[in-house]
């Protein structure tokens, strides 16, 4: 291969690279964008907020200490980008856009 090959190929990798969005910690495979606009706050502002809540493994449910535990540290951080956001509008927007399968 020549090296102007090389340099199409690395240009090639960037591109697609940067146009990729990024992985987030602990994506919560919701629609972050509905969400945090229902929540009037910016996408990673609920990302950054999920990041420590730890979702019960798929096909089961979380223990009552788990949706407790999770749900006061999601509530508190969501505060801190708007206070206006209490525990019934928070449940309501995520029952909103809870995953079904």
């Amino acid at each position: 291969m020549k090296s102007n090959q090389y340099v199409l190929i690395f240009t090639l990798v960037i591109v697609v690279a940067a146009a990729a969005p990024p992985l987030l910690k602990n994506d919560p495979k919701r629609p972050v964008a509905s969400i945090a606009k229902d929540l009037n706050i910016l996408p990673e502002q609920f990302v950054l907020c999920f990041n420590d809540v730890t979702p019960a493994p798929q096909g089961s449910s979380p223990t009552s200490d788990q949706v407790h535990a999770n749900k006061k540290h999601l509530l508190a951080c969501l505060q801190q980008f708007n206070k206006d956001i209490t525990n019934e509008i928070l449940d309501a927007v995520m029952d909103k856009y809870r995953p079904t399968s």
